[in-house]
């Protein structure tokens, strides 16, 4: 009795998977694996969905003759839950490619089941160099930022004018002690000092005490590694606190701060920091066009991560029409080999390590009088091109070897 009740469960278990592949044959199915509630929501979360729903419209819905199917799914900010997820999408649930991957060490988890798949993944959302880097793999890329990128950007333009002095406030998590390692590098290289340093966790609510320890050390500048909410109550009690207004103003720079954040926190609090970011919505006509309809669904206007949501999944498209099947290594190959064009990529290139290099731009917050109404928050200070944003040298990857 128990071996025919093993069978049977065999063979409707085999019956199940046979009609989960036979459904998946008939359409190219995708997913963006994201945080939809956590302290990383407002900067990817269902503008990254959005932005993928975009990318399908504008591909015309379908590919290889097969509608395009869109799965979500929220990774929570835990490791094992975005593996989890993964494995079964690629795996069970006929998942050809997954995208977004918000938060660096969600995003190590999910590469590893990726590369051992050779299946594709686009990261947008992931700071860590890591992924294009020591942990690269033919089918695994990034397409919006790494530490290098945000840093370079930022802390040069600062030293130029005149920041000699540093102080960072820093996440305790693996891409806040990267940037932090990142920007020290080219401080000390350029004759500039770290007066000191704090560690705090994710979802911080109060920031008092290493805020003052900052104030103590009387830097030139305060450099903030976190990101999401805790760069939006960081700054705003830096704000309430004094340090960036009066005869004695501390300049700030939101390594990680994102538009939302900026909106988020407003322009009475935010303006004259620093921030660094590859998109912006009012750079041009497309993309002031293809952000009234990313408002249209998300009352928001988009940052850089879900710009590279909408390039990455509308390159793949390409990709997967151009070699005419799903499988990663030649997708893979095919988006390396084609350039990038969209509204956020201008012949933009894969490097061999999966890396977008793209030009990154400084932006130093408006001041609520220059600003002409909501998300009119940036000026343009400067461009970084991609090569010096994201040097191939910067690279562990063995895929540039």
């Amino acid at each position: 009795m128990q071996i025919r009740v093993l069978l049977s469960s065999i063979a409707l278990a085999t019956f199940f998977m046979s009609a989960h592949v036979q459904a998946a044959d008939d359409r190219v199915k995708i997913g963006v694996l994201t945080d939809m509630n956590g302290p990383y929501a407002a900067i990817t979360g269902k503008g990254s969905v959005a932005a993928a729903e975009l990318a399908i419209e504008d591909f015309g819905g379908k590919v290889l003759g097969k509608p395009v199917e869109l799965v979500v799914a929220d990774h929570m900010q835990k490791p094992d839950i975005g593996a989890s997820i993964a494995r079964k999408w690629y795996d069970n649930e006929g998942v050809d490619a997954i995208f977004d991957g918000a938060g660096s060490s969600v995003a190590l988890a999910i590469l590893e089941i990726a590369k051992s798949r050779n299946k594709i993944v686009a990261f947008s959302g992931v700071v860590s160099p890591d992924v294009t880097g020591k942990l690269c793999a033919e089918t695994i890329s990034s397409w919006a930022w790494d530490t290098h990128a945000m840093v370079a950007t930022s802390i040069k333009s600062l030293m130029k004018s005149g920041g000699k002095r540093f102080f960072f406030l820093t996440l305790d998590a693996a891409a806040g002690r990267a940037l932090e390692a990142d920007a020290t590098k080219i401080i000390e290289a350029d004759g500039g000092s770290v007066v000191g340093s704090v560690k705090h966790p994710i979802n911080t609510a109060d920031f008092s005490s290493f805020l003052l320890q900052a104030q103590g050390a009387k830097p030139d500048v305060i450099v903030l590694a976190n990101a999401g909410a805790d760069v939006v109550t960081s700054l705003k009690q830096a704000a309430e606190f004094g340090l960036t207004s009066g005869p004695n103003a501390i300049k700030v720079a939101g390594l990680l701060a994102m538009i939302n954040d900026i909106e988020a926190l407003g322009l009475e609090f935010a303006h004259g920091v620093v921030v660094s970011e590859s998109f912006y919505w009012d750079m041009n006509d497309a993309t002031r066009a293809w952000t009234k309809r990313f408002r249209e669904r998300t009352g928001a206007a988009p940052n850089m991560l879900q710009a590279a949501v909408y390039s990455s999944v509308l390159h793949y498209l390409k990709a997967v029409e151009s070699v005419g099947k799903t499988e990663g290594i030649p997708v893979a190959a095919s988006m390396k080999a084609a350039p990038i064009n969209d509204i956020y990529s201008k012949d933009v290139r894969l490097r061999a390590d999966g890396r977008a290099v793209r030009d990154f731009h400084l932006f130093e917050v408006k001041s609520k009088l220059e600003s002409k109404g909501s998300w009119d928050d940036y000026k343009l200070l400067q461009t970084l091109p991609g090569e010096e944003a994201f040097p191939a040298s910067a690279s562990a990857c063995v895929l540039l070897r």
